[in-house]
């Protein structure tokens, strides 16, 4: 192994005992695709107590001693490109933007240019290095076609002081959305524990099997029969958590495919979720700062067909 690799090791627990290698991995290494994993076995990449084991098929036993070398990851050199950004705040230690729908926020399989850390490296040359080469200045992120405000860290001090905003849940988080049916009361809260959906790596669940807390809690903003318009407030931030809970209490979100209904309505086929409010402690002064952006043109346009079609 190489000494920059990263070594995971664990003991294989009674509920996988009989499960295939893979699939035990999928549950340990939950950042990685399942054909990753399966390459990584098949290139020598995992031990089964003390042997390499090149068979994803390889069933687990309980009490197997399981060690895995992941390499680093080849770091890619992430080239500034001329987009315009919103920008909605910047001093000389945060920036504040307003994502569009449909853009990246850092490069990642598939998406290498084009992106939001692209668009920022143009305009900014000095970010955090916390998270790297592939994501510098990212202290946290929202989905491709989620719109919205996200902060960025422009130096490590920053990086470090925002990060544990978000660990201690203090950052104020505030999405609108629009979601299928309607509610029975005015508003709610969804405390119910996210995690990999075991059946489907491309999705999160609502899951008890190695999940993380998730919080978020929800008002009715506006209803039209069969979808209503609510704002979402996060306490955590676990990925897709809007989505996942919204789903999990039968109302997913109007366009989101992956949760929802895949039948379009009013044309549209990306999630109406938009990041409305942000706020931070800023990291040097401490003052919190908090700002707010108007809903998009094209989410402007589906309330408005709702309001007339209010029966839709």
């Amino acid at each position: 192994m190489d000494s920059s690799d990263k070594s995971i090791e664990f003991v294989v627990e009674e509920k996988m005992q009989g499960a295939r290698l893979d699939v035990v991995l999928s549950f340990v290494v939950e950042e990685a695709s399942r054909s990753y994993l399966q390459k990584l076995i098949e290139t020598g990449g995992v031990e089964v107590n003390g042997l390499i084991e090149q068979s994803k098929k390889y069933k687990a036993r309980a009490g197997d001693l399981i060690k895995v070398s992941i390499p680093e990851p080849v770091v890619l050199d992430v080239v500034p490109e001329d987009i315009p950004i919103d920008i909605v705040y910047e001093d000389e230690d945060v920036l504040v933007v307003n994502k569009p729908k449909g853009m990246v926020v850092h490069p990642a399989a598939g998406n290498y240019t084009r992106t939001l850390v692209n668009a920022i490296l143009f305009r900014c040359k000095n970010l955090s290095s916390i998270n790297g080469v592939i994501r510098p200045g990212i202290v946290h992120r929202i989905d491709k076609d989620t719109s919205g405000l996200l902060m960025i860290a422009k130096n490590n001090a920053a990086h470090h002081s925002l990060a544990q905003q978000l660990a201690d849940h203090s950052i104020t988080r505030v999405y609108h959305a629009i979601v299928y049916n309607n509610f029975k009361e005015d508003e709610g809260t969804v405390n119910a524990p996210i995690g990999r959906d075991p059946k489907n790596r491309l999705k999160m669940a609502v899951t008890t099997r190695n999940s993380k807390e998730a919080e978020t809690h929800y008002k009715v903003l506006q209803r039209f029969g069969s979808f209503t318009y609510i704002e979402a407030i996060l306490k955590t931030g676990r990925t897709h958590q809007i989505r996942v809970h919204m789903a999990h209490i039968k109302h997913p979100l109007l366009g989101d495919g992956l949760y929802g209904p895949k039948k379009k309505v009013f044309g549209v086929d990306y999630q109406m979720l938009h990041a409305k409010i942000l706020g931070f402690k800023h990291p040097v002064t401490g003052k919190y700062m908090e700002f707010e952006s108007d809903l998009p043109e094209y989410f402007e346009n589906v309330l408005i067909k709702l309001k007339s079609n209010t029966s839709c």
